[in-house]
């Protein structure tokens, strides 16, 4: 841990990420699963926004971060702006990362129409160090099921979540959300039997995850009594 506190776990944190993170102990995180804003502006049908998607300050000292709590050998997910895809790589790289494969998945509608019809989300499977190969790789294409989006703007189906983290991960490992929004990921990490760690900076965001969560676990509590 050289000189952090113990990073903690099943907790969803109401804080800036990189200030959050700084407190962990190196190499502490089994798997990273995450969608950080894209710095694009972003604005839903309702006026929606996304906290800290007009800039790119944090984008690379965010990642700096994650590749320093990760474990070696151990994998990051992470989707990203196909329009900003330089200065995401230039991130990944300059932390350290490994880009060792990417997805695509696709959606049954167009999030927006301009240029073209846009109906799938992407994100890079990043590395840090030389991991193993899991056992049963998934598909680099997977559907992806409309969730309305009534938790956040831009929020993920725990289904295609839970297939990334059984794909990376062993029961008891501890995943980290850097970005985690209405909690989708650590839903998809409690499910499977997995420790979960969210770190959200939107206080509105970060109350949703924590009641998702209390309800998630209260459900597990009931099912194991």
């Amino acid at each position: 841990m050289t000189g952090k506190a113990a990073t903690p776990r099943n907790l969803v944190i109401n804080a800036d990420c990189i200030a959050a993170m700084q407190a962990f102990g190196s190499g502490s995180v089994d798997f990273i699963l995450t969608d950080p804003p894209y710095v694009t502006r972003f604005r839903d049908r309702q006026g929606r926004t996304v906290a800290n998607d007009d800039n790119a300050r944090w984008l690379r000292p965010a990642f700096a971060q994650m590749h320093r709590v990760l474990k070696d050998g151990g994998f990051c997910v992470s989707f990203y702006g196909w329009n900003k895809v330089d200065l995401f790589v230039e991130a990944w790289k300059a932390a350290g990362f490994r880009i060792v494969g990417h997805r695509v998945f696709r959606k049954r509608y167009a999030s927006s129409a301009r240029f073209l019809r846009y109906e799938h989300e992407q994100a890079y499977l990043l590395a840090k160090g030389d991991p193993e190969l899991p056992a049963r790789p998934v598909p680099d294409v997977l559907d992806f099921p409309y969730t309305g989006n009534r938790l956040h703007p831009t929020q993920k189906p725990v289904a295609v979540l839970r297939k990334l983290i059984g794909a990376f991960t062993q029961p008891g490992d501890l995943v980290l959300d850097p970005f985690s929004g209405s909690g989708s990921t650590l839903a998809a990490a409690q499910l499977l039997g997995r420790d979960w760690l969210g770190i959200e900076l939107d206080v509105n965001h970060y109350q949703t995850a924590g009641r998702r969560m209390a309800a998630l676990q209260e459900r597990d509590r009931k099912a194991a009594a």
